[in-house]
């Protein structure tokens, strides 16, 4: 079982964004995807709180699906699917068997500033075709808005991610804004979060 301080910092606050999002909704049972799963302690809290959503956690690192699969097994998660190995740049034909029109919500936290562009592609291609028509892709992490990233600390933030890898960065909101309006998808909220963070919730239409 890793464990991401990070993680353990900012489910509460991820959490109650799902929870409210999802509320009008909770008298049927939801499945949704998570993307980058990590660590596992995201989707485990998730399910805890959220009994009515079905949870597949997914990863590209062989270590995180051991974590998430060690997670599900250590609180006896019922509602948390078997992890799956998934690389979000690659086609939705090629997500782990997930079919058209699937899932309800499509979850993923602080994955775009650690990818490449062709990830992010790739995370809303499959999401226009993977989530059910009102499905909602909603994304947490650190952004830049118009070409313009503020305060300092997120500059900062933004050149370590380059040092690390030139593909990496933090992503601009107008950017993902018309990635989802290219994949049949609609920027429906923001929310504003701790540390400069931001929840961008998208809606299928």
């Amino acid at each position: 079982m890793l464990l991401s301080p990070q993680a353990e910092r900012n489910w509460e606050s991820v959490c109650s964004v799902l929870e409210d999002v999802l509320e009008s909704q909770s008298h049927r049972q939801l499945f949704a995807l998570e993307l980058g799963s990590g660590t596992g302690q995201h989707i485990i809290r998730f399910a805890q709180k959220m009994p009515f959503v079905i949870w597949q956690p997914s990863d590209i690192k062989e270590d995180s699906l051991e974590s998430i699969k060690a997670y599900i097994a250590a609180t006896q998660a019922k509602t948390v699917l078997p992890p799956v190995h998934l690389d979000a740049s690659e086609p939705w034909e090629k997500w782990a068997g997930l079919s058209h029109n699937s899932c309800d919500v499509i979850i993923s936290i602080n994955l775009l500033q650690y990818s490449s562009f062709k990830t992010a592609q790739g995370v809303f291609s499959g999401a226009g075709q993977i989530l059910k028509q009102n499905g909602l892709l909603i994304t947490y992490g650190v952004y830049a808005v118009n070409g313009i990233i503020t305060p300092s600390c997120n500059e900062k933030l933004d050149e370590e991610l380059r040092k690390l890898n030139p593909d990496w960065g933090l992503p601009d909101i107008d950017v993902l804004r018309q990635l989802a309006y290219g994949n049949g998808m609609r920027m429906e909220r923001i929310i504003e979060m701790e540390e400069y963070y931001k929840c961008l919730i998208f809606r299928k239409l």
